[in-house]
């Protein structure tokens, strides 16, 4: 979202792919996992990049890019994988630790991304640079250890692309949005330049019937949108990209740019419906910026986002207010309290003096973050950040709220959050506290000792979207509060433990209730330790990964990922049925299959040996010919995992 925010780059433009450094190699089968990937094909680059990797001295150049990969197909937990070998290999800079810092916010992972922050402190004495990066994620871990109760929606107008910013007008909103099949495009992300959509809005703000905006509020050549009103409507407050050759001329390096700036325009209706445009007195598109305009609850004073000169940092909030023959007054900027050496963008006013808005230039979770200051002009509050989950490790922007009364708050949240349809998307929030309670009582306990110890919770939606984490403390206990007819896992994990998960469903649940789970970890810190994953199942006389063993063996990755000294045996059992010769080949391919799984999503392979011993170690007498249940039998065939260093 960040390329809407700045001026904008339409000369030569220098490519940055992602964050690490990449020398050239030349082998047949890198040359075309490069190519792949220089053409942004990331998925098909990830597979062959997958195969470079699988060898005893992987080339750094090759993990970055397999990381960079999945960090740009948002596929995070895989990016975090791949970013653990990354740090791990003995030639990697200390710049990717940062890479990696920003994979665990992502993750929801803050105290593990503070640790790789600290790390890039050691080694490079470069402390002041992510100071404010270490505060949010000190902030970040307390925000999503109590969430809100803000619920959030994503709408059905959301596309692959980017829509943000809705703005209610009546039964309607406004919006910005990406087009579909425009062969006009943004060179910084190939995407169509953005317009004014509507969308029709219901009782519970569910959005609807998406269109775009007449001809005459889309009229720029570049950019058009966010948009603002006021309360009638019929006065609009349009962000647009400049479209002359006279824009602000920056130079970077060898290469000279023509930044085309942000504009404010003013539009008016007419009595026909048409509407007519005016730009606002104080752009000076050869300086600076203006945009993202918002009108204070009496209409007399306009708020908006500007880098012009005066201000506390990078974009500041600013204001004018209302003349006597209705004309706007001298910008003004609104105040340190708000304004940091950061950016504050997308200011939205609400009821009772507060002004919502987003900022990079304070302790946050990740990117812009929302906060809320009380008061007026250039005389604000202390800004307070509404948390865990308004605000994630994206973007988050444009809040505003459409109701507000005793039984709750709601409104609209634009983010590009993990888990959403396109780069930005739209929410819907409510805030509300709930009529039926229903708590989540929990433990955290050594498998084999039975003995309570500290692990960290994480609370999965279905989606498997975080909904909370935090600490069971040294009692070893947690609890969560839940939401009515959603199903939810809870997962426990330790360094030194293998992690445990379950499963909590409140469907049907129609009175308040608490619901309780047990979570045995599972010790790995013995050499010579055994330990079953259960519930790994195969197809008959099949060897191949199905998707529930697979939900299985991906715990198995995140131990082994987050113990990098770990080294384990995976072994596959069998029962008596059939020959004894068949049964040990057929638990070898299975157990060399999960090695292989293992392997692809991250962990080296001389990490770990694959063992097949057929109907060698049967858990009972359940030998050849002797009669057992269909149970006995099972019992038999399982996978293992011992610890053969630590």
């Amino acid at each position: 979202m960040r390329h809407y925010l700045k001026p904008f780059i339409f000369s030569t433009l220098l490519l940055c792919i992602g964050g690490f450094a990449f020398p050239q190699e030349q082998p047949s089968l890198r040359d075309r996992a490069d190519e792949l990937y220089r053409q942004y094909e990331y998925a098909n680059a990830a597979k062959l990049y997958t195969k470079l990797v699988d060898t005893r001295q992987p080339r750094l150049q090759d993990l970055e890019r397999l990381a960079d990969s999945y960090l740009r197909m948002n596929d995070y937990e895989s990016a975090e994988n791949w970013c653990a070998r990354v740090i791990g290999h003995e030639d990697s800079p200390a710049q990717n630790r940062l890479v990696y810092g920003d994979v665990l916010k992502a993750n929801g992972k803050y105290a593990e991304a503070k640790e790789q922050l600290k790390a890039y402190v050691e080694a490079t004495g470069d402390a002041a640079s992510v100071a404010l990066q270490i505060a949010g994620c000190d902030s970040a871990q307390v925000w999503m250890a109590d969430p809100t109760v803000h619920k959030l929606r994503n709408e059905g107008v959301n596309t692959s692309l980017s829509e943000f910013s809705a703005f209610p007008v009546g039964g309607k909103v406004y919006y910005a949005g990406e087009p579909q099949g425009n062969a006009d495009t943004y060179g910084w992300t190939g995407n169509a330049f953005l317009r004014v959509y509507t969308a029709d809005r219901n009782a519970d703000n569910i959005l609807s019937d998406a269109a775009l905006a007449s001809d005459d509020i889309n009229s720029g050549k570049f950019h058009v949108g966010p948009v603002a009103t006021d309360a009638t409507g019929n006065t609009l407050f349009v962000t647009r990209t400049y479209v002359g050759n006279d824009g602000e001329r920056t130079k970077e390096g060898q290469r000279k740019y023509r930044t085309r700036n942000l504009e404010l325009f003013i539009y008016t209706k007419s009595n026909d419906g048409t509407w007519s445009a005016e730009p606002f007195a104080y752009n000076r598109v050869e300086e600076y910026s203006v945009g993202h305009a918002a009108l204070s609850t009496d209409g007399n004073t306009l708020y908006y986002a500007s880098d012009m000169p005066g201000g506390q940092g990078g974009t500041d909030i600013w204001y004018s207010e209302r003349q006597a023959d209705g004309s706007w007054g001298t910008p003004v900027n609104a105040g340190a309290s708000i304004n940091s050496a950061g950016d504050e963008l997308f200011p939205n006013t609400g009821p009772n003096h507060t002004l919502y808005y987003s900022s990079d230039g304070f302790a946050s979770m990740g990117g812009l973050d929302v906060f809320q200051s009380t008061g007026g002009k250039a005389r604000w509050g202390t800004p307070r950040n509404l948390g865990y989950p308004v605000n994630s490790s994206g973007d988050d922007f444009a809040y505003i709220v459409t109701f507000n009364g005793e039984e709750g708050i709601a409104g609209y949240l634009s983010s590009n959050r993990k888990g959403g349809r396109g780069s930005d998307d739209i929410y819907s929030f409510t805030y509300e506290k709930p009529k039926i309670v229903i708590l989540l009582r929990g433990t955290t306990s050594d498998k084999q000792t039975g003995d309570r110890i500290e692990a960290t919770v994480t609370l999965f939606d279905g989606t498997r979207r975080i909904i909370a984490r935090k600490s069971s403390g040294e009692s070893g206990t947690f609890e969560f509060l839940l939401d009515r007819n959603q199903t939810y896992t809870v997962l426990g994990n330790k360094e030194g433990y293998h992690a445990d998960s379950a499963k909590v469903s409140t469907v049907d649940i129609t009175k308040s209730d608490t619901l309780e789970v047990a979570l045995l970890l599972e010790p790995i810190f013995k050499v010579g330790d055994t330990f079953e994953l259960e519930n790994i199942y195969y197809d008959f006389d099949k060897h191949h990964i199905r998707p529930d063993a697979a939900a299985i063996l991906d715990e198995l990755v995140r131990t082994l990922r987050d113990n990098p000294t770990l080294k384990i045996e995976l072994s596959s059992h069998t029962d008596s049925r059939g020959s004894d010769a068949y049964n040990e080949a057929l638990s070898q391919r299975r157990a060399q299959s999960a090695v292989d799984y293992l392997v692809s999503k991250g962990i080296a392979r001389d990490r770990m040996m694959a063992k097949g011993y057929g109907e060698t170690r049967l858990v009972n007498d359940c030998g050849n010919d002797v009669p057992c249940t269909r149970e006995q039998h099972q019992a038999n065939r399982r996978t293992e995992v011992t610890v053969l260093e630590y």
